[in-house]
This record gives structure tokens, sequence and C-alpha cells, in this order.
């Protein structure tokens, strides 16, 4: 028991939803949803709010158990620890409807990596056969998938799109319908790159320790998070004893958001963002050296209308970034997206 007491899931539950436009209401907008709402649908979870943020295209949210970002009609909500993400669908797909003004999803994604203590994790993420049975229960053309090494690390994606031939399909003779134009038009630019980073350097995970730092502004600057992505708003928070949390927004709608876990047991550090460049090699070198992982996994996402999209080639010729090589990359491609997937180790691990 006092094993367990002591122990926190780094990894995080990471789900996306994209609601489809709403042409008879356009002043739908998931960021009409109070405070109050979220804060109970957060409550299921088993999490809650600590700090906010927003500008005119995006609010982040900083949790007890990392993030949440709300956007016109993008939901991002980003857990760690042994809390319940997937118990909030109903709730939200509720509130998207009555509140925000949407009645369709048109993407979904929930990821995540494999748990360092899985036996601790409670229904429905206690495994990820679990998590997919509860999300066929809302969507009737997901798809589940996992990338990596299933005895090592290894990375879990459910995903559905409805964007396209697939939103065609979906809604049958509704859509044939409509105006071709109205079923062809592009998507609106998207990406995202997450780094997952394991085994990290003890030096580094002291800064975001109260004996270290006095604030999370202290621990920001000294580790020089603030450097990763220049012109940021960040809003961060230092816990006690150890650990942080912070988003950054931009005024164009980009943002990151980075949580750690420091003990040397269990250390675990994320990045995530929605960046658009079209070769993320040197953001990548500035998280790992900021960070100095052991090992890290990157995943990036990015639709044909993104910058980003021929991002996934440049990381293909990636073999080596600074002291760490490449020891896994995967591809896939989906109706909306294209996914690359690539592990990396420190030499000579």
């Amino acid at each position: 028991m006092a094993e367990n007491e002591k122990f926190f899931e780094g990894v995080e539950k990471l789900l996306e939803i994209w609601f489809k436009k709403a042409p008879a209401n356009k002043n739908a907008d998931l960021r009409k949803i109070p405070r109050s709402m979220w804060d109970a649908l957060l409550k299921s979870v088993r999490c809650e709010i600590i700090s906010f943020s927003r500008n005119d295209q995006i609010d982040a949210y900083v949790l007890s158990e990392s993030s949440m970002f709300v956007s016109r009609r993008r939901w991002i909500l980003k857990t760690c620890g042994t809390t319940t993400p997937l118990q909030c669908l109903e709730p939200l797909l509720e509130m998207a409807e009555k509140i925000a003004g949407y009645t369709d999803v048109e993407e979904l994604f929930y990821s995540r990596k494999n748990y360092k203590r899985p036996e601790l994790q409670v229904t429905p993420h206690r495994a990820f056969d679990e998590e997919v049975a509860l999300l066929d229960s809302f969507f009737d053309d997901g798809r589940a998938y996992c990338l990596g090494s299933v005895n090592r690390d290894c990375w879990f994606l459910y995903t559905l799109s409805r964007g396209g031939e697939a939103l065609q399909r979906h809604f049958g003779t509704l859509i044939q319908q409509r105006p071709v134009a109205s079923i062809a038009a592009p998507p609106d630019p998207d990406q995202t790159i997450e780094i997952l980073m394991t085994e990290m350097d003890p030096q580094v995970m002291a800064i975001f320790t109260k004996e270290d730092s006095m604030s999370a502004q202290e621990a920001t600057e000294k580790s020089g998070i603030q450097n990763i992505l220049p012109g940021m708003k960040i809003d961060d928070y230092l816990f006690a004893p150890c650990g942080y949390s912070m988003n950054g927004i931009s005024k164009n709608g980009y943002y990151m958001t980075i949580h750690i876990t420091p003990e040397a047991e269990f250390s675990y550090v994320s990045f995530e963002s929605n960046i658009a460049v079209n070769n993320y090699g040197d953001l990548i070198a500035r998280v790992i050296e900021t960070f100095q992982p052991g090992k890290f996994i990157v995943t990036l996402f990015a639709n044909k209308s993104s910058p980003a999209y021929t991002a996934s080639r440049e990381l293909e010729r990636a073999d080596d970034i600074g002291e760490w090589q490449r020891r896994d990359i995967q591809y896939c491609r989906f109706q909306s997206y294209d996914l690359t997937y690539a592990q990396y180790c420190k030499f000579p691990s």
C-alpha cells in the first residue's frame, strides 16, 4: 500500500473532439459552456480546474491533473494519474448540443502511451480494450490502433473521421441531398505534435520541486521552458512537494502544454502543441535538450490543409536527433489525417 500511495502515473489520456460546423447555427461555440458546467464535468473525470487563461481564439485551463483547451468547435482534455476522461463523454455531448449548438462529432482522437502501473487504473481505463468498448458504445464508426512495440513502449489510438467521403458514408442519403461543394470543402488546417519523455535527467527534474524552485515562474525560467516556443502567454503551476504543469497560448490560436512528473522512480514529461511548421526538427531538438530524457516518443498528426502535412518526411530522415537515435518509426494514413509515430533512445541505451 505504501508503494502504491507514493506512485503517480504521469502518462496522460488525451481526448480531442472536433464538432461539425453548424450552418443552421452560425453562433455555435463551445466557449458558451459556463465554468460551472465544466467544473461539474471535470468532477466526473476526477480532477478540477486550478488556473485559467484565454484569448480571442482559445480558452486554456490548467487542471489538477494536466489541461483542458476549449475553442469554437474543438475540445481537448488531457489528464494523468487515475483520472477517467471517457466518463465525461455523455455530459460533454449533451452540453455541446444544448449549450454550444453542435449536434455532430466530425473528428475524434483518443490516445495514450502504455501505463507504467496499469493495475492502479480504474474503470473504464484499466486496459485499452475496455476504453475501446466504451468509445464504441458512443460511436459506431471508430477504429482502434496500437503503434510501437507491444512488449516495450507503445502508443494506443482510437479515432474516427466523419469529414468528406467518410461523412457521406456515415449519413447516407441525407448527405447525398446536400450540394457537393458542402461535402468537398477542404478541412480547417490542423496539426498536433506530442513528445512523450521518460527516464528523465534527475538534475533537470529537481527544478520542478519546491525544494529547488520557489514558484512556477522560477521553474519555468530555470528550465528554459519559455524559450521552447517564444511568444506564448504562459500560465504555469508548481505543485507541492513536486510536479509542474503549464499552458501556453498565442493570439493566432496555437497552444502548447507541458506536464512533468519528476520523481526518479516514475519520471515522465509530456509536451504537446498545434503549432504549424513544415519541419519539426528544431522544435523537437529544443524540447529534448530542455528536458534530457533517456528516451522519447514523437507523434505527429497533420491533415492535408496543414503546412505540417509534409513534416513526416522530415522526421523519416531524422535517424538521429542530437544524442538520441531512432529505434522505431511507423506511419498511418487516415481519412483526414496522416500520422507519424517515432521512438528515440539516448546512446547507447
